[in-house]
């Protein structure tokens, strides 16, 4: 038998972890990075993800935070008619004019959900090139506005270092355009069996919202003829009461988050069993352990590094023993 070792990131690293428990004789082990988990059913508070984005940034910057959380309702205001929306599309610099302002919302939000996600110590264009720490990058911006400038301004030059940091961009695509990071193949997963509820508190720096079972299986047929098997996951892998369950029976395991990444807050945390290892950086952001190395690298990553390597390498030699003495 070869040895097979799973070493996957987010949305697969689930897989990573359900393929161990489930074939444990084909896969001796699994470093399962940046894996939500425990994002299903009501395991979770459902406003955990959109939580710790808001958190990422009130930590670079209190006035930060409070020009996004303040950009929503202006936004909605001013593109309430066809005057607003024109002058707007200015504003972005939208390669056409927006006829809905929502899609302006979900630009803004996908930019600073998404930074926060990939807050790297070092350069990296996982999703888009992007600097070191491009959350703090990003409060920069917003700081560095004169009193009394255009809440709008602030968030779309901010959301700008998302979307053109190379600054080879004339204008944006708001409505229609491509999809390079593939979302829509997310979107499908997620109205099928990926079903993570998800809302957002009054704390967060996004707009406030519930979270509505039926609401979200109209919009998924309409969108893509299905219907969400809301409980599959929980049904088919588990996740209440994880620390006892796979105490009984699981193991060479590697949960390994960073913080700083909305998906940690889905994430396995603490120390299960003796194989069953979390490996928590608090400044880490997503799947940053499986990126490359570089000379940059601060010193907790490195560490964290090493300790996988270190983890993985016992495996081996435990698995190998035990061929050896049948």
């Amino acid at each position: 038998m070869d040895i097979i070792l799973w070493r996957i990131d987010n949305d697969d690293s689930v897989l990573a972890s359900w393929f161990r428990l489930k074939y444990p004789h084909v896969a001796i082990g699994a470093l399962a990075s940046s894996a939500p988990i425990l994002q299903f059913d009501d395991i979770t508070p459902w406003s955990s993800f959109n939580d710790v984005v808001s958190q990422d940034f009130k930590s670079e910057s209190l006035n930060c935070f409070s020009v996004i959380k303040a950009v929503w309702d202006v936004l909605d205001e001013r593109g309430s008619n066809e005057t607003g929306l024109l002058e707007l599309s200015k504003n972005f610099r939208t390669c056409k004019t927006v006829h809905s302002v929502s899609r302006l919302g979900l630009w803004l939000r996908a930019a600073f959900t998404t930074t926060a996600m990939v807050d790297y110590p070092t350069p990296a264009n996982f999703m888009m090139n992007l600097p070191a720490y491009p959350v703090k990058e990003m409060c920069k911006i917003i700081d560095t506005f004169p009193p009394g400038a255009d809440v709008i301004d602030k968030a779309f030059a901010a959301a700008s270092l998302y979307y053109n940091y190379t600054g080879d961009q004339k204008c944006f695509e708001v409505e229609g355009g491509d999809d390079p990071h593939a979302l829509h193949g997310w979107g499908w997963q997620a109205c099928t069996e990926m079903f993570m509820p998800m809302t957002v508190s009054n704390e967060s720096m996004f707009p406030p919202s519930s979270f509505m079972p039926e609401k979200r299986s109209e919009g998924c047929f309409m969108f893509y003829g299905v219907r969400p098997r809301m409980h599959w996951i929980t049904t088919q892998y588990g996740g209440h009461k994880i620390d006892k369950v796979l105490k009984r029976f699981g193991s060479n395991i590697i949960f390994s988050n960073g913080m700083r990444d909305p998906w940690s807050g889905g994430g396995v945390l603490k120390k299960i069993s003796s194989s069953i290892i979390a490996l928590v950086t608090e400044k880490g952001a997503h799947h940053l352990d499986l990126r490359s190395a570089t000379k940059d690298d601060p010193d907790w990553v490195v560490e964290q590094r090493r300790q996988e390597v270190e983890i993985i390498h016992g495996w081996i030699d435990q698995y190998n023993k035990d061929i050896a003495r049948m």
